[in-house]
């Protein structure tokens, strides 16, 4: 199965297009541009839904549902947001079907919508809509609503998880009394989708700020957090928005407050979508197949039977299913795969490919020295473990391993960062060795787009952390203040 596989080395896009199909992820579907994401990717964006879940609920977030279709007039009424989806939108122009004089379907030009329904890009425009019936006293106030839903934006050139038509997502929305409060609620929900990233994804993130350009359409500031693919390029993985009052003053969102004025709400909306999939994919895996870090794993062990006969599997079967109850006990998922119709060699291949952290295999010579066979996925290596001793290896390897595929990432995103002074190394750097170029910008969009359109690499972010320094520009030699990261992404 892996072997078929092709290398990261020959062909990058290649091997990930043919390992998200063949680690039964996901596939194409007969609608140009959508997914079908399989059972096996569906049940890792389940464990990474509930964990962002209650995540969310942590922090004092519930969950509410929007309708899909949004009435075309919403767009308009704020300016900059329609300006940012406007060539993305699919829209619906009629609300019936019917059999043409030769029988076949056709759509009913009498059925004509009074007005078109935009199938939702984001849902900021029907919630502030409803939010002006919620809100009308600072004691409405926060609220703080989150939604899993699907959306649409219409895609010319597509990728599994990365880059679809529809995908699936969860949008927050929350409606603050002070401009303070919302701001430091955008924060709060970058650090939330940092952390989830970094413990449980297994993959570390640069936290920052989207330059003007980069910013969501109609935010007054994007966070973000920003990660590096094995291939150097770079992948936004989560945004945080403040959208100041824009949509309060669009949809004339209004409370009394408690001196008895009046004053417009303020507004932030933040989400994470199935592109933590591909992210999940590239950060990790391997030319044997997927690797996927033990909190997120469907499948945290497999356990392969060796025999031959029945009396043999009855034997290993008995021993295998007490230890499966053993690890469940403890909160491990495990997988006891006695199937019939396949070889071991074939199953050791398929979970191999399919990321699974461990694998477990039990023979006859091991069922009478009392000991198994422990397979690591991430560095692909066996060790001989005594039965007595097996449930607390596997409990100490499962922490291991999510530590070493973290640290591994980290090492190359840190050792993927380059710091330079001039356009000359900046433009070398992106042709040579990829990564995150570090590099003074002069703060114009003139510069930016300058540099986007010579080299295709775009500011990924300007780091929270990043340090004021008198610096010149690569680009334009003028002055600069701090370093920002610059990288070709997906």
């Amino acid at each position: 199965m892996g072997k078929n596989l092709t290398t990261r080395a020959e062909d990058y896009s290649k091997w990930y297009n043919e390992l998200v199909v063949k680690a039964d992820l996901a596939e194409n579907s007969g609608v140009r541009g959508c997914m079908v994401i399989k059972p096996y990717g569906y049940a890792i964006w389940e464990k990474m839904q509930a964990e962002l879940d209650r995540m969310f609920k942590e922090t004092g977030h519930e969950n509410a549902y929007f309708p899909l279709f949004i009435p075309k007039s919403y767009f308009s009424k704020e300016a900059s947001h329609v300006d940012g989806f406007a060539k993305e939108c699919a829209v619906v122009t009629h609300y019936r079907l019917k059999n043409d004089e030769d029988g076949s379907i056709i759509v009913d030009p009498e059925a004509k919508l009074e007005e078109e329904l935009i199938v939702r890009p984001t849902s900021e425009t029907i919630i502030w809509d409803t939010y002006r019936k919620w809100i009308q006293s600072y004691r409405d106030l926060p609220i703080k609503v989150n939604q899993w839903a699907n959306v649409v934006r219409w895609e010319m050139r597509t990728r599994l998880f990365l880059r679809t038509a529809e995908f699936l997502w969860q949008e927050g929305h929350t409606a603050h009394a002070t401009q303070e409060e919302a701001i430091a609620e955008a924060k709060q929900m970058m650090r939330v989708y940092a952390d989830f990233a970094e413990h449980f994804m297994a993959m570390p993130v640069v936290r920052g700020t989207k330059t003007e350009s980069e910013r969501f359409a109609g935010a007054l500031e994007t966070y973000c957090i920003e990660a590096l693919m094995q291939d150097g390029k770079a992948l936004q993985a989560g945004t945080s928005h403040f959208l100041g009052q824009n949509f309060a003053k669009a949809f004339d969102v209004k409370f009394a407050t408690k001196e008895g004025g009046q004053e417009h709400v303020w507004a932030t909306s933040w989400g994470v979508s199935t592109r933590l999939m591909g992210a999940l994919v590239m950060t990790h895996s391997d030319d044997h197949g997927l690797v996927l870090p033990p909190k997120l794993a469907p499948i945290q062990v497999v356990i392969v039977p060796i025999y031959k006969g029945e009396e043999q599997l009855d034997s290993i079967s008995q021993v295998a299913k007490e230890l499966k109850r053993e690890l469940q006990l403890l909160g491990i998922s495990v997988k006891f795969d006695d199937r019939d119709t396949h070889k071991p060699g074939w199953k050791f291949n398929e979970y191999e490919q399919k990321g699974v952290p461990l694998r477990i295999a039990i023979g006859p010579r091991d069922l009478e020295k009392r000991t198994v066979e422990l397979a690591r996925r991430d560095t692909l290596t066996k060790e001989t473990v005594s039965k007595d001793d097996i449930v607390s290896r596997v409990q100490d390897l499962l922490v291991e391993m999510q530590r070493a595929l973290f640290d591994k990432a980290k090492n190359f995103r840190d050792t993927h960062i380059t710091e330079v002074d001039t356009y000359d190394e900046f433009k070398d750097i992106l042709e040579n060795k990829t990564g995150f170029v570090s590099a003074f910008w002069d703060g114009t969009k003139e510069t930016e787009e300058r540099i986007k359109t010579e080299t295709k690499a775009t500011i990924r972010c300007i780091p929270l952390n990043a340090k004021e320094e008198e610096g010149v520009c690569v680009y334009s030699g003028k002055p600069a203040q701090m370093r920002v990261l610059f990288a070709k992404a997906y």
